[in-house]
């Protein structure tokens, strides 16, 4: 698609600013309510001064031809002597920067928005600035970063006054008639622009070497006309008036006003293009302009033979070989960049100037030939190039991850989602009784051996009993058996054979591990009711994880096979008619099946799986996965540590604890006093510290146990990952997704690729607290910034790829 965007400056210049500016965008001459905005550019008289002191240099690095071998300047007059040819080129580099830096002013933010919105880098779009500033004029207008992030736009200048004219002698011949003029030739080789367009396809020139006025004057008013003026020779624009002047002959000049109604023939018998392709020549476009020609492409400054040359013939080879005018100067323009070693800011010469108000045309509309070879249509997108770069993104971001790179990144996206769901109501199944540092001091504690002496365990267990707790869990270590000497008249409970005979206590032990010895559990509880404490922590020390079963080790002291919280949970769920049974699919519990390969879930059932992790599972890639684990679906109302109500010791043997909040619940009995035996676990939640928050054992296990009751028997999700190919296939889609907004997108390719992040960690979030998915989201992310990254990078590259097969 065609795009025309004209910008206004008004009567601004570099000194004053433009108060004043005006864009309006549209499809070309097509679109007759173009969009327009407005906005301003504010004073800059540090690029007036350095264009300034660039112009002199420049001028006077080319005023003598023997001197380039030196490359160096000497300007005794302005005072600056031994410039260098390096000093010269960083010269143009801070001009280059502070035309970018003005026009990334914050009063033209509001064009340079309009025009990143509307446009896109596959359109080619024709960008015209209007001006009479001079010095406005001679800037290097292609040096706008626009430009490089629209590889199919090119600039041109205009007046602020133009008009449209008619011709009134216009036919379409069978060949493009051209008048070139070749001048005075003085120290140039311009035979080399003759043999240029003695070269061309479809066209017919008459070539008039070195002219009198007499006979110029009588060709453009030729009653068939021209379709191309050429001039090649020497010209100049005089400093004191700003007129153009050609040197025909090596006698003869003449002002374009000395030919002005030879030209106004001319253009009325359809003259579309005139090229000087000389020195100097803005002023022999202003001079044209008043006569309303359509297009004129000129020299911003002295041109070297070489580049002029250079520059000539490739426009007419892509001009006349399908090319728009504005594509072809470009592509003419940007091929120069190969001589700038030798002849620094070749590629700031040449300029097109354009009346606004005229249609532009092509080579073909000129005659009747045709193209031997037309540019195929531009590809939406280039899926040859863009489908096998994702695949190579995408394997790599996988392997990364499976060398385990990426698992730092992957656990704290994994705590930070855990720590931005919303809260949850508590857990009324489960009460928790705590011993505190208060406790420690309670009368019943005197002769206690470890956290709870036998006195203060048989009084509570009695409370408990009579309240009618259905399952009781000491998340307490007592490796002792009950003392014979310490006898307690004030409960009606003998506490070793509660011990041995009660049906819904449980206590802990914990198993062996290299170089521990592990500990065992009380001597008067049997192994069905036992439970091992045992934890999984990340490398971090954080506990992501939740281990429900493992083989026992024969020679442990703790032979138990299950968790003190699957004991608990499957105990609860018994009273509820849930039995824990081995099926062929594993270890069932109502609708909840714990597997040990991962299974996805069947759409047609209601079956919740527990996924087995392997070694290589979700985020996790070099992790012992030992024994049946699932990741920890946290429980936080208020925080983490509210999971369920919390009573402490001395309330229950007081008896301020009334009996409806504990009947009918698993009541946990743990340590949380800092000065007692207790352990603390990290969890992904943070504190205001930005640290890690610390847990009690006690409220780890209750969360533990909550998870298992709130899956069976509330539907509560259960935090589950994806099989490897699936998780590659979601990595490879978004790989994709990168390379088509960068492709689409190239210019604000930034703002959108963050809104598309943003979607992706949205949806992510989304999947994590709805379903309980845990997707891969960091190596999406870095598969979109990558591909999206090369694409955006490559994409002059891939463009010119497609203009021609």
């Amino acid at each position: 698609m065609s795009r025309l965007v004209v910008i206004n400056l008004g009567s601004g210049n570099l000194l004053d600013g433009c108060s004043e500016v005006t864009a309006q965008i549209s499809l070309a001459e097509s679109d007759r309510h173009p969009i327009q905005c407005r906005g301003s550019l504010p004073p800059a008289p540090e690029i007036d001064q350095l264009y300034k002191t660039w112009q002199l240099l420049y001028r006077e690095f080319y005023r003598e031809p023997g001197s380039r071998s030196t490359r160096t300047i000497k300007i005794e007059s302005e005072g600056v002597t031994h410039f260098s040819e390096i000093e010269f080129r960083d010269l143009s580099q801070r001009l280059k920067t502070l035309l970018n830096d003005w026009l990334n002013s914050e009063s033209f933010l509001p064009i340079d928005r309009k025009l990143s919105r509307i446009l896109n880098p596959a359109d080619e779009i024709r960008v015209i600035l209007e001006t009479n500033d001079d010095l406005l004029r001679r800037l290097p207008w292609h040096l706008w970063n626009f430009f490089e992030d629209y590889p199919f736009s090119e600039v041109a200048l205009s007046t602020l006054e133009y008009g449209k004219v008619n011709p009134k002698f216009q036919k379409k011949l069978a060949k493009v008639k051209i008048l070139a003029i070749l001048g005075n030739s003085k120290g140039i080789d311009i035979q080399a622009d003759r043999q240029a367009i003695e070269a061309l396809p479809g066209a017919d020139p008459l070539f008039l070497e070195s002219p009198h006025r007499q006979a110029l004057n009588e060709h453009l008013w030729d009653k068939q006309g021209w379709d191309i003026l050429f001039f090649a020779g020497h010209s100049q624009t005089e400093e004191e008036t700003g007129t153009g002047r050609i040197h025909i002959n090596s006698t003869d000049s003449l002002t374009l006003d000395q030919l002005r109604n030879a030209l106004n023939r001319a253009i009325s018998c359809g003259l579309k293009l005139a090229i000087f392709n000389s020195c100097d020549g803005l002023g022999l476009a202003r001079d044209l302009a008043d006569l309303h020609i359509p297009q004129v492409i000129v020299m911003r400054e002295q041109i070297p033979d070489k580049v002029a040359q250079e520059f000539f013939r490739h426009f007419l080879e892509a001009f006349s070989g399908g090319q728009s005018l504005y594509m072809a100067v470009r592509e003419a323009r940007e091929r120069l960049e190969k001589l700038e070693d030798e002849y620094p800011c070749a590629t700031w010469l040449p300029v097109i100037c354009q009346n606004p108000a005229t249609e532009v045309t092509t080579w073909q509309e000129w005659c009747s030939c045709q193209l031997e070879k037309r540019p195929r249509k531009i590809s939406k997108f280039p899926f040859k190039t863009v489908l096998p770069l994702s695949v190579a993104t995408t394997l790599l971001i996988v392997g990364v991850r499976q060398l385990g790179i990426l698992q730092g990144w992957e656990l704290q996206t994994f705590d930070r989602f855990m720590q931005l769901r919303t809260q949850e109501g508590q857990d009324l199944r489960l009460l928790i009784v705590t011993v505190t540092e208060e406790d420690f001091q309670l009368e019943d504690q005197k002769l206690r051996q470890g956290s709870l002496s036998d006195k203060a365990l048989g009084r509570v267990l009695e409370k408990l009993e009579q309240y009618q707790a259905r399952a009781i869990g000491l998340d307490i270590y007592r490796d002792f058996p009950v003392s014979s000497t310490q006898k307690d008249k004030s409960t009606q409970i003998n506490l070793s054979t509660y011990l041995q005979k009660s049906n819904n206590f449980f206590a802990i032990c914990k198993a062996s591990e290299v170089g521990k010895p592990g500990t065992a559990p009380p001597p008067e509880v049997p192994p069905e009711r036992q439970g091992f404490s045992d934890i999984v922590k990340d490398s971090d020390g954080i506990v992501r994880r939740h281990l429900i079963a493992m083989q026992p080790d024969p020679t442990s002291p703790c032979t138990t096979p299950y968790a003190l919280s699957a004991q608990l949970a499957f105990h609860y769920l018994e009273k509820e008619g849930i039995s824990a049974e081995y099926t062929q699919t594993g270890l069932q519990l109502g609708n909840v099946v714990l597997k040990r390969l991962p299974e996805p879930n069947n759409k047609n059932s209601k079956n919740t799986f527990f996924n087995y992790l392997q070694t290589r599972r979700g985020g996790y890639q070099q992790v012992d996965a030992w024994g049946y684990q699932i990741l920890l679906n946290y429980r936080s109302y208020r925080s983490p540590l509210d999971i369920a109500p919390t009573v402490t010791l001395k309330q229950v043997l007081k008896g301020q604890v009334k009996p409806e909040v504990v009947k009918d619940r698993i009541v946990l009995i743990g340590v949380t006093a800092a000065s007692g035996a207790s352990d603390f676990v990290s969890t992904p939640y943070s504190t205001e510290g930005k640290t890690h928050q610390q847990m009690p054992g006690v409220i780890a296990q209750a969360q533990m146990v909550s998870q298992i009751l709130s899956a069976v028997l509330d539907g509560r999700p259960l935090l589950s990952v994806w099989t490897f190919w699936e998780e590659v296939l979601w990595i490879w889609g978004w790989s994709l997704m990168g390379g088509v907004i960068g492709w689409q997108s190239r210019f604000h390719w930034l703002l959108t690729g963050t809104v598309i992040l943003l979607i992706l960690c949205f949806f992510s979030f989304a999947l994590f607290v709805v379903q309980g998915l845990w997707v891969p989201l960091v190596p999406s992310v870095l598969a979109f910034t990558f591909t999206g990254v090369c694409v955006v990078l490559c994409f002059p590259c891939l463009r010119q790829q497609q203009i021609y097969e």
